[in-house]
């Protein structure tokens, strides 16, 4: 039995924050080892060095040089401890010069290459410890590769009997390519390479589900989802669920508390809700040339299909239509070219109550979850979702499709002790009818500041699921 009273926990992804932040992945990986070192483990991140603010804004040290075949390709690799210690546990950082030393995280043409490498670089530096971690914790298919090496990879032999979870953030997203590549990857027993097979491809999420000790998903609801969508891998997780389990994802409410918060206007506590937001409302809507004496629905993330932000211009173009002069509406993200250049025509053709941001600002998410009413989150898909966790937490009205993780965390105000709205299905139609109940809602007043209050008063913290991960490293034998 595997029991251990204070754990070593390396946790190994493509994004962390405050490092580098693309989504909700990022969010988790720079919020729960804090809270696993809050309780009592050393836990331990590691990921790309990329060439962004952070790198070129703090201190390193190397503390393993190293180099490595990737393929036919030798690289020479470092490891980078960050110094100042700045995120409350210890941050490493794979520099490969040539292939990691990016600006960006994803969208590179040799982005299979990329990751490979880094996982490669990693087992390697772990290879060299005089001691092994008491578990490697990978999260999404960029590290998919990892469970199936530490039990087959010739070179890795003594990690063996490392235990390995896989946390899955978005399962549509797999990291596949072809078996044209198998020569990057380490020598293994070829006996094993069905491992790395799914329809065809080298799939490294598949890889990862199969072999990994254990799986977890961002929320329950997810889990069940995957049983029956999940991109090709419904099979593959049906028959591994005896390893399964759902753990709903925590925020760090250290960085999202409006009584603290130093990116909004104005802070303020649950008992000041209305007064604070208000604040905060009228100073972005005088950033975004809006009214601020209407209702204001937000939208804030990736601009994809996904997300349901290709409903976004049509929801927003008909509720301003049926509801002339009587709410605002804003949108701050960036994705899709075609989804991007719709809402600005919207906005064009509204003239009035709609703004948007195309981009990536993380003061001005929070200013926007301090001074929105609501949050509108027609997601097809959210394996957790954190941005209602977030507007929750602001005194901000979730407006949410009832999938996943949004399902397991909303509840509708209809319902006692709800907190949000809810809708079924993912439409334009079925969405327009929401906004119409958020203007009921709003125009109630002390029902509106009731489901705020509601909202404010959970406990999302990390600290819960924190335990639940420990509890489950726990568990492996």
């Amino acid at each position: 039995m595997y029991t251990i009273s204070s754990m070593e926990i390396l946790h190994v992804s493509a994004e962390c924050y405050p490092v580098a932040k693309v989504g909700g992945l990022g969010d988790v990986v720079g919020a729960l080892p804090k809270y696993q070192q809050q309780l009592g483990h050393v836990a331990k991140v590691v990921l790309p060095a990329y060439r962004n603010k952070f790198y070129d804004t703090h201190e390193f040290d190397v503390v393993h040089q190293a180099g490595m075949w990737l393929g036919h390709e030798w690289y020479h690799f470092n490891i980078l401890k960050e110094r100042q210690n700045s995120l409350e546990f210890d941050l490493y950082l794979v520099d490969i010069p040539g292939l990691l030393d990016t600006p960006g995280v994803y969208g590179y043409p040799n982005d299979t290459e990329r990751f490979l490498a880094f996982q490669i670089a990693v087992l390697d530096w772990i290879n060299e410890w005089n001691h092994l971690p008491d578990v490697i914790h990978c999260h999404d298919h960029h590290t998919g590769l990892i469970p199936f090496l530490l039990s087959w990879g010739y070179k890795y032999s003594r990690l063996k009997e490392v235990p390995s979870v896989l946390t899955i953030h978005n399962a549509q997203y797999q990291g596949q390519f072809g078996w044209d590549k198998l020569y990057l990857i380490p020598g293994f027993d070829l006996w094993k390479s069905g491992l790395l097979d799914w329809g065809g491809c080298i799939n490294p999420l598949a890889a990862a589900i199969k072999c990994a000790w254990r799986v977890t998903t961002v929320s329950p609801g997810y889990l069940e989802e995957l049983y029956t969508n999940a991109n090709g891998l419904e099979w593959l997780i049906s028959s591994e669920r005896a390893k399964t389990c759902g753990i709903i994802n925590g925020i760090d409410t250290v960085v999202w508390d409006p009584a603290t918060d130093p990116r909004i206007s104005n802070n303020y506590t649950p008992e000041l809700v209305p007064e604070g937001k208000e604040v905060n409302k009228v100073k972005l809507c005088e950033r975004f040339g809006l009214d601020a004496s209407l209702p204001l629905i937000s939208f804030i993330g990736r601009l994809v299909g996904d997300k349901g932000a290709d409903l976004l211009p049509e929801i927003i173009g008909r509720s301003l239509h049926e509801l002339p002069g009587e709410v605002n509406f804003l949108v701050l993200g960036s994705g899709d070219p075609h989804i991007e250049a719709q809402l600005k025509e919207t906005r064009n053709y509204a003239s009035y109550g709609f703004n948007l941001h195309i981009g990536y600002d993380e003061a001005l998410s929070h200013q926007i979850y301090a001074g929105s009413d609501f949050l509108l989150m027609p997601s097809r898909v959210e394996p957790c979702g954190l941005n209602q966790l977030y507007a929750l937490r602001y005194g901000t009205v979730p407006v949410v499709r009832s999938t996943g993780g949004l399902k397991d965390t909303v509840t509708d105000f209809g319902d006692a002790g709800g907190v949000g709205i809810r809708f079924i299905q993912p439409s334009v139609w079925d969405a327009c009818t929401s906004v119409k109940r958020a203007l009921e809602l709003y125009h109630d007043k002390r029902r509106m500041r009731d489901v705020q209050l509601a909202g404010m008063h959970l406990d999302h913290s990390w600290t819960t699921s924190a335990a639940q991960y420990v509890d489950l490293y726990r568990s492996m034998k």
